[in-house]
């Protein structure tokens, strides 16, 4: 299964990460709407985090880092449980896949 970005089908793994990434709106939005989610403010607020972790260290991070993160650059909510809200299929893969990134390798090679 691949997806369609600006009328081009794009190549994914397995587990329909991109193989490269793609930091367009457009990739983005096509994935979000294959995985059935309708992209809110908060949801491109995680995808730019994801994004900018992703340039500046070469990889995402790991949902409790994640976590941590967002109680200290948006307290207010309770991250841990609002980041499953946004993307209830695993936060730290689902957000990754929906903004375009590939496949993350952390610890176990999640």
């Amino acid at each position: 299964m691949g997806y369609t970005i600006n009328g081009s089908e794009v190549e994914v793994d397995d587990e329909g990460f991109l193989l490269e990434a793609d930091f367009s709106r457009e990739a983005a939005e096509a994935i979000a709407a294959a995985e059935g989610v309708v992209l809110t403010d908060d949801h491109w607020l995680v995808i730019e985090y994801m994004r900018e972790k992703f340039r500046e260290d070469g990889h995402t991070p790991n949902f409790r880092n994640m976590v941590k993160d967002f109680d200290a650059e948006h307290p207010g909510h309770d991250w841990k449980k609002y980041l499953y809200d946004l993307f209830p299929q695993q936060p730290a893969r689902q957000a990754v896949r929906i903004a375009g990134l590939t496949k993350p390798f952390g610890k176990g090679g999640y």
